[in-house]
């Protein structure tokens, strides 16, 4: 036997009682493959339902989570959050250890031991970054570790100091003044809720659950458009940005994502604002005009919805993947939860079958691909995004988002209740 051929047994060999291997290029781990690995050897099996597939794509692509958001270092970011919260679903459902350590991992990595977290800058006031809070309010309640209590005390603090606008609405940003966007209600509105119910009490708590329902209030008075019932995706206080209307101050277009941040934000705090809130029932109130809406403008053929959400036919848009698992995921969770009527659940199961049947791919080996997500999409900064038609549909587009992956995974097991 020559060299060759006995490295070639050897390798053989390892392969085989060490199962296959997978090397991140991203962060030059190398990790086992998911152990639910199936005999025809596809790394994702066909018969699990969608929400697990999905994850277990995800597990495949990103074999930790913190690169859930194509990062390349441990960052903490947003998209990861909404993934895990799949996860954190799918662990509950299925017991699988597997799920559970992935979500794990996500907090280790990014929390050290004395609290801090990596990568955050409180002083920079980005609601974006509170997000990621809701997968600690998780692993805190399950691990009790302290390090985790004191970081969501940091990311609490940071909503203290966020700055408002004149009426009490929260800035996107420090750096984007006197700006509402609708994204800004997901990213800090259920994690503020969540915090609310698990650590305050009292005038406090009260307090606080009044301000969560100002938040909407406000967006729906200054951010709504009566005639179609869709939100612009920001609104500028001052007037001053660009992008801009000088009278009313609002950009210029329905951006698909934006709406859908907001409906998930509106039907996640629900979960946690009490029962007996008043303001639970203006929430709802919001939620049934704006599935009307949603449902107005979604595609009657395909079932998906548009990058900007009132110009189907004009040049360069396109049905965009994380907007209309969103939107399915908004509705069909209403319906569970009894927040919309029965009704609603054809639109839903339509977009959704559209999702399956026009943006999903399955690569031979099992794995799960969400296609036509938007990459990413703001208004101003450098250089300066100006909120135009134009500027929407030629953000850059991937695949296998966490914006659109995540709600995909949610929606599929609000689906997967049925």
């Amino acid at each position: 036997m020559n060299l060759t051929t006995h490295k070639i047994k050897i390798l053989a060999f390892t392969a085989l009682s060490s199962g296959i291997l997978l090397v991140s290029a991203q962060s030059k781990i190398v990790t086992k493959t998911e152990t639910s690995k199936s005999q025809s050897g596809k790394i994702v099996p066909m018969n699990l339902k969608w929400s697990e597939r999905m994850l277990l794509s995800e597990m495949h692509r990103f074999p930790e989570a913190w690169m859930l958001d194509f990062s390349k270092n441990p960052k903490w970011t947003y998209p990861s959050a909404i993934v895990l919260d799949g996860a954190e679903k799918l662990y509950a459902k299925t017991g699988k250890k597997e799920y559970y350590d992935y979500i794990s991992g996500f907090g280790e990595k990014l929390i050290n031991e004395d609290g801090t977290i990596q990568t955050y800058e409180l002083e920079k006031y980005n609601i974006d970054m509170l997000n990621s809070g809701n997968v600690l309010l998780y692993l805190y309640e399950k691990e009790k570790k302290e390090k985790y209590l004191k970081a969501l005390q940091t990311l609490r603090l940071q909503i203290e100091g966020q700055p408002r606008t004149k009426e009490g609405s929260f800035w996107h940003k420090k750096i984007y003044p006197y700006q509402v966007w609708l994204d800004g209600l997901y990213m800090g509105m259920p994690f503020y809720t969540h915090y609310t119910k698990d650590f305050i009490t009292g005038n406090d708590a009260q307090k606080a659950y009044d301000d969560i329902v100002f938040q909407f209030d406000s967006v729906q008075k200054n951010l709504l458009d009566k005639k179609t019932g869709l939100l612009y995706h920001a609104w500028d206080e001052s007037k001053q940005q660009a992008w801009a209307d000088k009278q009313t101050g609002l950009s210029p277009n329905f951006w698909g994502r934006a709406m859908g941040w907001y409906g998930m934000a509106m039907v996640d705090v629900l979960d946690f604002l009490p029962k007996d809130h008043p303001g639970r029932a203006r929430i709802v109130s919001y939620l049934k005009s704006y599935a009307d809406a949603v449902i107005n403008v979604q595609d009657k053929n395909s079932g998906l919805w548009y990058q900007v959400l009132d110009k189907p036919l004009e040049n360069g848009n396109y049905e965009e993947a994380s907007a209309s698992a969103m939107f399915v995921y908004t509705i069909i969770k209403s319906v569970n939860e009894g927040y919309l009527p029965q009704s609603y659940k054809t639109a839903a199961k339509k977009g959704y079958d559209g999702i399956i049947k026009n943006l999903i791919t399955v690569d031979e080996n099992g794995v799960v691909n969400l296609n036509k997500c938007c990459a990413v999409a703001g208004l101003g900064g450098k250089p300066y995004r100006d909120g135009s038609y134009e500027y929407y549909v030629n953000e850059k587009i991937r695949s296998n988002d966490g914006k659109g992956t995540g709600p995909f995974i949610l929606a599929s097991l609000e689906f997967e209740k049925q």
